[in-house]
């Protein structure tokens, strides 16, 4: 089962385009890191996938629970 799933994120800021449709998944029990110059958009994923950001398009989903989409539990 995967933990993190991710599919197509998009984050801009004004016209700039900080996370360019980013997919990846990760599974449970599984150690993932990003690497990447400054300004690749590590940050701002990160802060997409605890929902301290909404990203202007993609799906998130963490154990299943829709971080976009749905309600809190």
């Amino acid at each position: 089962m995967n933990a993190i799933e991710v599919s197509g994120l998009v984050k801009y800021y004004g016209s700039f385009q900080a996370v360019k449709g980013i997919s990846f998944s990760v599974k449970s029990g599984e150690v993932f890191g990003f690497l990447g110059p400054n300004g690749a958009g590590k940050t701002t994923t990160i802060r997409m996938l605890t929902g301290v950001l909404k990203p202007n398009a993609g799906e998130i989903r963490v154990l299943g629970y829709d971080m976009l989409n749905e309600r809190e539990r």
